[in-house]
């Protein structure tokens, strides 16, 4: 954690949503004025689209089936902890992309499924992470540590599995059948890797269906916000203006002491409330320090 370049990360799985959360916060940056450095999970891939293909090949023929995007083996997570460790201390670090597609990909002539060259971060009051490993600790690393606001998005897990069927096959060209796979290959790293993040995050967002989802392989729809409610957890309820966040998202209640339930549709609006002046604090914090 830093005083004076603070880091908030958003950690998430595969088809949770992060990407939506991170407009959220884009708006708070663009309507408070903060200038945010934004760094993709993405970018700290180990292997390219073509590389991760050779590398699972070889896993298989090793004997392991269940190598994915979410272990340690496939990620470079020294260098995204060094990235954080740096940050905090200086305000500086590097940064690169990786492209998904030809629209991604077209500005830098490569082939879609690539990185971009390391660079420099742009000056910045804040960094932004969003991505798989945002609160990641193992026995050599701990990112988690270096985060000034950590929080995690987590749908319960037939929405998030029906949420990734619609986007890669719907995107990606994806067949059930082969995101399927996917699913299955990933479930160890996702139960050692993932799931435990969300025991160090600050505040979890947790959306629920109300609508059936007990087959999520055969769900021709993705329920909507408004057929969902959202379980918001923060691991220190002090200094939360419940009473308040209350009042203004109406048809919310408490389920625990440190639990807000709040509508599905007013998600966006929540995270507006919740987090607009946690951001004002850590750039006064900041200012304050220089």
């Amino acid at each position: 954690m830093s005083t004076k370049h603070p880091i908030i990360s958003i950690t998430g799985s595969s088809g949770a949503g992060t990407t939506s959360v991170t407009k959220t916060f884009e708006n708070i940056f663009r309507r408070e004025g903060v200038n945010a450095a934004i760094i993709e999970g993405d970018s700290f891939h180990r292997y390219d689209r073509q590389g991760m293909k050779v590398a699972m090949e070889e896993a298989a023929r090793a004997g392991n089936h269940h190598f994915s995007h979410f272990s340690e083996e496939s990620n470079l997570f020294a260098e995204l902890e060094q990235t954080f460790r740096n940050y905090s201390e200086t305000g500086a670090g590097k940064f690169r992309k990786y492209l998904h597609n030809e629209e991604e990909a077209a500005p830098y002539r490569q082939e879609p499924g690539t990185f971009t060259a390391w660079e420099d971060l742009p000056p910045s009051e804040l960094l932004f992470y969003e991505g798989l490993h945002g609160g990641i600790k193992t026995d050599s690393v701990d990112v988690a540590r270096f985060a000034d606001l950590l929080i995690g998005v987590v749908p319960v897990i037939n929405l998030e599995w029906i949420q990734k069927l619609h986007r890669d096959r719907n995107t990606r060209g994806y067949s059930t059948a082969a995101v399927t796979d996917v699913i299955l290959r990933r479930m160890p790293d996702y139960i050692h890797y993932i799931c435990p993040q969300f025991m160090r995050t600050h505040i979890n967002f947790q959306r629920v269906p109300v609508v059936d989802t007990s087959n999520p392989f055969i769900a021709r729809t993705i329920p909507t916000a408004d057929e969902s409610i959202v379980v918001i957890r923060f691991a220190d309820p002090r200094g939360i203006d419940f009473p308040y966040l209350l009042s203004m998202l109406h048809d919310s209640f408490m389920s625990r002491a440190n639990t807000l339930v709040v509508p599905g549709g007013k998600m966006e609006l929540a995270m507006q409330l919740i987090f607009t002046p946690m951001i004002l604090r850590l750039i006064d914090r900041r200012k304050r320090a220089l």
